[in-house]
């Protein structure tokens, strides 16, 4: 899998990395609406990708009929699926857990496993600007993480349940990343779901959790903002972006996350958050400098 995933050679289009951005505000917005929902975790995480689904294969089917894909990109798409199925499943029952921020900081741990698999597993190059964007990106998430962080037993369970989740999601963006080279975003996006929400749905029952909704408000929320609009742009930009790019972005979330907290959560925010938050700003334009992103497409 490691080969087969190419650097972006295209120029990007100029909507690619507000759409990067953007994504990852409105999946930062899920921890809150699943802990809004009255049905089990598990069975949050079915009816984010169910109530998705019918959207995505209207935007996916024209291209996807036409699409001439062999056995390895199709059993890549199921494979993404089930990646994500776990990741859900693990982070929304950790959600429960844990603080609303601790669930996101842990959560996207793919923040910095995506830049180590570009790093050590596809050999690609880092240069001193790239360093130093991560670095800072790294810095502003562990203040975040300081001030959030509570070192207490009952977040334990929780917090190693949102852990096992990022790393989960890093194997569904790897896998994604290498088939949305080949075919369009909603059709990427429309297979994984579907992939995924059966196994989701077998899952919840098999626990016993309450499935049906009394209320569908959160629900409905959690489909559009997460799966259709969040994860639609982030599949939309993972096809022009590299794994450091990618990773460096995840860390809006946890941004987000603070900054929602506490508004609607009155969780403290300190002065070091915000220089936290501009840590992860001045990364992000870090890293998308000629001679920090595209140094990297370069060679």
């Amino acid at each position: 899998m490691a080969s087969s995933i190419p650097i972006p050679q295209k120029p990007v289009p100029v909507i690619a990395f507000p759409a990067l951005v953007l994504a990852n505000i409105f999946l930062a917005v899920g921890p809150v609406l699943v802990r809004l929902s009255d049905v089990g975790p598990i069975a949050a995480a079915f009816w984010r990708l169910a109530l998705a689904i019918p959207f995505l294969f209207l935007l996916a089917l024209p291209k996807l009929r036409a699409a001439a894909l062999d056995r390895r990109q199709w059993g890549l798409m199921i494979v993404a699926g089930l990646f994500f199925a776990a990741d859900l499943a693990t982070w929304h029952a950790g959600i429960h857990h844990t603080k609303v921020a601790n669930s996101t900081i842990f959560g996207n741990v793919s923040a910095l496993a995506l830049p180590l698999w570009g790093l050590l597993v596809l050999r690609l190059p880092m240069h001193r600007p790239q360093l130093l964007a991560l670095l800072l990106a790294l810095a502003g998430g562990g203040i975040l993480m300081g001030g959030s962080y509570e070192l207490s037993p009952r977040y334990l369970r929780g917090d190693l349940l949102c852990l096992l989740a990022g790393l989960l999601y890093t194997g569904y963006l790897v896998s994604v990343q290498d088939v949305r080279q080949r075919l369009d975003n909603w059709s990427v996006l429309a297979v994984s779901s579907l992939s995924g929400a059966v196994p989701l749905l077998l899952v919840s029952l098999g626990m016993g959790e309450k499935v049906m909704p009394t209320d569908w408000t959160p629900l409905v929320a959690l489909a559009l903002s997460s799966q259709l609009i969040g994860q639609g742009m982030l599949t939309y930009a993972i096809g022009w972006f590299s794994p450091l790019v990618l990773g460096l972005s995840l860390m809006i979330q946890p941004a987000v996350s603070a900054l929602l907290g506490w508004m609607l959560f009155d969780e403290g925010m300190r002065a070091i958050d915000l220089f936290g938050m501009v840590a992860i700003a001045v990364a992000l334009i870090l890293v998308r400098l000629p001679w920090g992103a595209r140094a990297g497409a370069a060679e």
